[in-house]
């Protein structure tokens, strides 16, 4: 019983930590890297998995160093002194509203489809926020419980999808190659292979045991790489990448990866088994998502999740993202730039080593380190990040 206890807890670990990697960002990939070609893409993305990988064991290693239900604002205090603790706050709600405004727009678009377009747009994002937000105000278990149903159903789609749209691969779509284009989809990427969020959380549901998390963290990660790369093979295999409805007019328009489809095969039970899978990958994310933002909250105010204060920290969580997402229903894709390119990469690609390099060489902490390496390996990290932070204020100054 002990062992299997034990395995529950890494087994819903594992699948919190997809659930907030397969999700929003997924659906974003596929226009977001069909300029570059499919080559390319894989190649970044398995350099973005592997570096999103170490940063998140980093900040297990940080985490561990904590008192118990510690955010990063606390490490980021603790670690960075005042400017770092201001600098995670401002970055922290940025990206926690840039993302949960994504999934409204994203979330509310695909049930809108689902109920064939019969209800404004509006109304279908309002519904989306109020049919969930009330499991996140239940806690982590609950999140937990919908999580491991909503994952049964992403894993069923998922291959049911690949079952009816394998056959409409083009292999001659995949050969396109531009690698100087490719580059261009980072931001996004960081999106979606960003999971850190949920460490503190877990932190806590498994009682503080780091090589439990560890163990989640690896297996979890490791699931969407795979799902993302089937992924990015049928997309760009199946839709072009320029002309009508191609993945270039989809970046422009703010689709997700799915609405092309619609347009180009015309076949409805392919487009049918992909709005599903769509919603159930944008609303595990979302659940995530909005619970780590609630327990950031919770850490970053000091308040405790109990009666009237927990409503007031959930209100503050859902209200102010679905209010933009009213008013700028277009906003998918630059949205998840913005949250990637500026907030993931600074929260969970530089403060994580930088936070680990006080930590272990001026605070000398002692735990065991989660990432070898080194100071040169540190450096390492922090390099990447800085060019990948380069690459988004460049695309935004040639705007």
């Amino acid at each position: 019983m002990r062992i299997f206890n034990s395995l529950g807890h890494v087994f819903g670990g594992s699948l919190l930590i997809a659930g907030t990697m397969v999700g929003v960002g997924m659906l974003a990939l596929p226009v977001a890297t069909g300029n570059g070609g499919f080559f390319p893409a894989v190649a970044i993305y398995l350099l973005c998995w592997l570096f999103m990988l170490c940063t998140g064991l980093l900040l297990l290693e940080v985490c561990s160093w904590m008192p118990k239900e510690a955010n990063l604002i606390t490490m980021a205090a603790r670690l960075l002194g005042p400017v770092g603790k201001n600098i995670c706050w401002v970055v922290y709600l940025f990206l926690f509203v840039t993302v949960m405004i994504a999934h409204v727009v994203g979330g509310g678009a695909v049930l809108n489809e689902i109920c064939g377009c019969a209800i404004p747009d509006w109304l279908s994002m309002v519904i989306y926020v109020v049919i969930f937000s009330p499991v996140v105000y239940l806690g982590t278990k609950w999140v937990d419980k919908l999580n491991i149903l909503l994952m049964t159903g992403i894993a069923i789609t998922y291959f049911a999808f690949i079952a009816v749209s394998y056959k409409h691969v083009e292999p001659n779509l995949l050969l396109r190659s531009d690698w100087s284009k490719a580059w261009l989809a980072l931001p996004v990427l960081f999106t979606a292979f960003t999971f850190q969020v949920i460490i503190p959380t877990l932190m806590t549901y498994m009682d503080r045991n780091v090589k439990k998390v560890r163990l989640s963290i690896i297996l979890g990660t490791s699931i969407p790489l795979i799902v993302y790369l089937v992924w990015e093979f049928l997309i760009l295999g199946i839709v072009p990448a320029e002309g009508p409805n191609g993945l270039v007019e989809a970046a422009s328009k703010g689709w997700n990866a799915i609405m092309p489809l619609k347009e180009l095969l015309g076949n409805p039970i392919v487009f049918s088994i992909g709005k599903a899978f769509a919603f159930l990958t944008m609303t595990t994310s979302y659940i995530a998502l909005a619970l780590a933002y609630l327990d950031f909250l919770a850490d970053g105010l000091k308040v405790k999740k109990q009666g009237i204060k927990k409503i007031l920290l959930c209100l503050a969580v859902f209200v102010p993202p679905t209010i933009v997402a009213l008013s700028y229903p277009n906003i998918f894709i630059i949205a998840l730039g913005y949250a990637g390119g500026f907030s993931c990469a600074i929260l969970f690609g530089l403060f994580p080593p930088l936070m680990v390099w006080v930590g272990r060489y001026i605070k000398k902490q002692g735990h065991k380190q989660q990432v070898r390496g080194g100071k040169p390996f540190l450096a390492l990290l922090i390099i990447f990040v800085l060019i990948e932070l380069s690459i988004q204020i460049v695309q935004e100054f040639s705007k």
